[in-house]
């Protein structure tokens, strides 16, 4: 193959990769340092500044729900101390970054995949998280169809979370908490 039918071919791709992010993404790459839960990681990047990340588009279940121990250690065999890289244009209320990530699967059988593999997207379509629909003006549109492509299949292969009969999901599940805690306010007033 000749050198500029490479050049070619990497310029077409990259555009393609690129064109699936928005405009005014930007990026930070860094290593996995700790994953927190299904859905949010602690990364070190290479400046030696820890960041809090949160996989955009991605709700798993809390620690102690049916599957949060399962979606956290999936999350955490999928990028724990890997080099990953953060596509990202914005925080949420508590300051951490939303953002896709991406990642160098362990196992990869075609050069397409490497770097490219989204974490986000695999913690849904393994049934480890839902997918969280509230972000659809910040995700990318073809992020949000497979996302959510990915957790109708999930849901009808009965993987991971969508094994149980009736899946919670966390913002319902910490619904009575936070109604029992304001119910112990009150009493004691």
């Amino acid at each position: 193959m000749s050198e500029r039918l490479k050049f070619i071919i990497i310029a077409i791709t990259s555009g393609l990769v690129l064109a699936a992010f928005p405009a005014a993404a930007a990026t930070l790459s860094g290593r996995a340092l700790v994953v927190l839960d299904g859905a949010t990681i602690t990364l070190l990047a290479s400046d030696r500044t820890q960041h809090k990340v949160r996989l955009l588009g991605v709700i798993a279940p809390e620690g102690r729900q049916p599957f949060g121990n399962q979606s956290r250690q999936n999350l955490s065999t999928l990028i724990q101390q890997k080099q990953v890289t953060i596509v990202w244009e914005k925080r949420d209320s508590s300051g951490r970054i939303m953002g896709k990530l991406l990642f160098s699967p362990d196992v990869c059988v075609s050069p397409a995949c490497l770097q490219n593999a989204d974490a986000g997207y695999e913690q849904i379509a393994g049934g480890f998280a839902w997918h969280d629909k509230r972000v659809s003006d910040v995700q990318a549109r073809e992020d949000r169809d497979k996302y959510a492509v990915a957790e109708t299949q999930a849901r009808a292969a009965k993987r991971g979370l969508w094994s149980e009969p009736n899946p919670v999901p966390p913002w319902e599940w910490r619904r009575p908490k936070a109604k029992a805690k304001d119910g112990a306010k009150r009493s004691t007033q």
